[in-house]
């Protein structure tokens, strides 16, 4: 038995001794297949995932927190994920329901509740998760799905920094208001995901779930920068949503697959940079792998952007691309394809820096496949540089701080990736996720 499967079925254990009803930490097994809808699998796909990268700084007191999540494909049932990775303590909920997301705090329609084992009441053990059972909720793709969970007592709940939208929370002390479709009770906002990491959609005709992993360019840091004085927020304009458009209005209903992003700002390829900061240390690709990755439904393809960080946190090539196999190896033995961007530009990088980004580049580039330890290449630094300045992002791309992609950067990266890639069947072996 793979080790998340072990530990996975321990944290069920502690979900029942935690007296807050049996929840299943995790879909069937089944459901955890690479191929997804294919060949008799159980046709759920993550369509929508943030990754947690730490506690909140404030607890919150029986309250409701709704979060807005943006499908990149839909299925006639949803559910979701709860996790309390970085939580001290366990994490009571009282309630949770799902629905589409109106104006501001909202919701269309009806909402829908969430059981986790059949009920509506869970205990979420300290460094725990739970899958919700699925939910009757039918979305599209490209719908924005609230999820609100409403906690009782006290927990600093784990969260994704970089939601680049609004979120929901009513004031302490009010108790659960999951069930409204006003969004007048939820008098609080915050601009940080909290709580639900990832949210699978129902959908036999799905080929697989492609997954971006990586670090603030995964993230989606500069795609709410629409230009001098211009600011969007909340309209998913991430290089990952751009992708998911595409894939929607241009591959043929039987070719679609979702995308999901796990980047996490700040963080490393490697684990051992000597400068990396505390704030980051553990969220490393290896360390993060299974729960950010092997642990999403339907995954056949993962897009890897990592070693930006790496070169300015002072590794250099030989330990950027030792981190790269480790993890490369994983996936493939999960029968998962890797698709491997070269290292963008950085104005701040020294020589040193410069010449380390070539050795992990020309590796990268070799016979477009990591020299046969990956199944391809998006070439984001030929997209991004300056033919002028090739160590700089190409001005009309450039977020402003010399890394990161405005929104029109953004949409070029997404526009260079081949489609077609994405709906490659995994290798030889077969998956095992």
């Amino acid at each position: 038995m793979p080790r998340l499967r072990t530990l996975t079925t321990i944290a069920a254990a502690v979900l029942v001794l935690a007296g807050g009803g049996l929840a299943t930490a995790q879909p069937p097994k089944e459901a955890r297949s690479g191929n997804g809808g294919q060949g008799g699998g159980s046709a759920w796909f993550t369509s929508w995932a943030q990754s947690q990268q730490d506690a909140a700084a404030d607890p919150l007191r029986d309250q409701s927190v709704r979060t807005v999540t943006h499908l990149s494909q839909g299925g006639d049932g949803v559910r979701v994920r709860i996790q309390n990775t970085f939580g001290k303590a366990p994490l009571e909920i009282g309630g949770a329901t799902v629905g589409l997301s109106g104006d501001g705090a909202s919701i269309k329609g009806a909402t829908h509740p969430v059981r986790f084992g059949g009920k509506t009441h869970v205990t979420v053990p300290a460094g725990g998760e739970v899958w919700s059972d699925p939910t009757g909720l039918a979305a599209a793709a490209q719908d924005d799905v609230a999820v609100s969970v409403a906690l009782k007592g006290a927990a600093t709940p784990g969260q994704h920094r970089t939601a680049l939208r609004t979120n929901y929370l009513t004031p302490q002390g009010t108790g659960d208001h999951t069930a409204d479709t006003s969004g007048a009770a939820y008098t609080k906002t915050v601009d940080a995901t909290y709580l639900v990491s990832a949210v699978d959609v129902h959908n036999p005709r799905l080929k697989g779930t492609s997954v971006a992993y990586g670090s603030s360019v995964v993230d989606g840091v500069g795609s709410t920068n629409c230009g001098p004085g211009c600011t969007e927020t909340g309209t998913n304009r991430r290089w990952t949503d751009d992708l998911a458009r595409r894939v929607h209005t241009e591959l043929p209903r039987t070719e679609q697959v979702a995308v999901a992003n796990a980047g996490i700002s700040g963080t490393t390829s490697a684990a051992d940079c000597p400068g990396t900061p505390s704030n980051v240390q553990g969220l490393d690709a290896a360390t993060r792998l299974e729960r950010d990755v092997l642990a999403l439904h339907g995954v056949t393809s993962v897009l890897y952007y990592y070693g930006t960080n790496d070169l300015a946190f002072g590794c250099d090539g030989k330990r950027i691309l030792a981190s790269y196999h480790k993890v490369f190896k994983e996936l493939r033995d999960a029968g998962i394809k890797i698709y491997v961007t070269p290292i963008t530009p950085r104005p701040g990088y020294s020589d040193k820096n410069n010449l380390d980004r070539h050795t992990v580049n020309l590796l990268t580039k070799k016979a477009s496949s990591c020299d046969g330890t990956c199944d391809g290449v998006m070439d984001f630094d030929e997209v991004l540089k300056d033919p002028l300045h090739p160590n700089s992002i190409e001005p009309s791309y450039d977020n402003g701080d010399g890394v990161h992609a405005n929104i029109a950067g953004q949409q070029a990266i997404a526009d260079s990736i081949s489609l077609r890639m994405l709906t490659d069947e995994p290798g030889a072996g077969g998956a095992t996720r």
